[in-house]
């Protein structure tokens, strides 16, 4: 598909641009703004990601509470190409943080940060009926950031709303952010850790997830029947 739509364009250009490097550049800036638009679209990102996880913990939810470690692993390798890892550590950090950071800092707090919140997100997964996912038909939008609504019931047998937000890169849209029931994960953090970076230190905030995540890996959920 992607191949027809390039002859086509290079069908389309102007017999009257006679110097080569003008074609090489329009045509460059059309192939790109073509290949952004067959890239999945925010609903889509968002249905993907929830369909894999759906069928990922179908029948599994037990064996992946009994196994915490594997389930991260999984969550990571669904979540980890739609997820903005390096725009929602910014964001937790905050910009003055940020701009103050050394660029190994940043990697570090970005890694760790991600590490941090696949683990409670993916335990969180656990507390929901993933088949139960209602996405929302429509979705607000602009050129650069998306909201996308979802429902989805709890293992209480709760209705809550689950959703998105994202934001479109070079690669594609990616999520940043999911609110649970209106609380961000990304706004609840960036609370949290700027007093807490502002009285200990980025470092300090740095071990302090590398302790919270062994205490994670090491912790062993509670078994139940489903």
């Amino acid at each position: 598909m992607m191949a027809d739509t390039i002859r086509t364009m290079i069908q389309r250009i102007p017999t009257n641009w006679t110097h080569p490097l003008i074609a090489v550049m329009w045509l460059a800036t059309s192939v790109n703004a073509v290949a952004q638009e067959l890239k999945p679209g925010p609903r889509e990102v968002v249905v993907q990601t929830a369909e894999d996880v759906a069928a990922e913990l179908e029948g599994k939810r037990k064996y992946y509470r009994e196994n915490p470690e594997e389930l991260y692993v999984v969550i990571d390798r669904i979540l980890l190409p739609n997820f903005d890892i390096r725009y929602a550590g910014f964001k937790v950090m905050g910009e003055a943080n940020w701009k103050a950071a050394s660029k190994e800092q940043r990697r570090r707090f970005v890694d760790t940060f991600y590490q941090f919140m696949l683990r409670s997100y993916a335990t969180g997964l656990l507390r929901l009926d993933p088949d139960s996912l209602e996405i929302m038909p429509d979705f607000k939008s602009n050129e650069r950031f998306a909201a996308v609504e979802t429902t989805i019931m709890q293992d209480t047998g709760q209705l809550i709303p689950v959703n998105y937000r994202l934001r479109r890169s070079k690669a594609g849209w990616r999520v940043y952010d999911v609110r649970i029931e209106g609380v961000s994960y990304v706004e609840n953090y960036s609370n949290q850790f700027a007093a807490e970076i502002e009285a200990l230190g980025l470092e300090a905030v740095i071990d302090r997830m590398k302790g919270e995540i062994d205490n994670m890996s090491e912790a062993q959920p509670a078994t139940d029947a489903t």
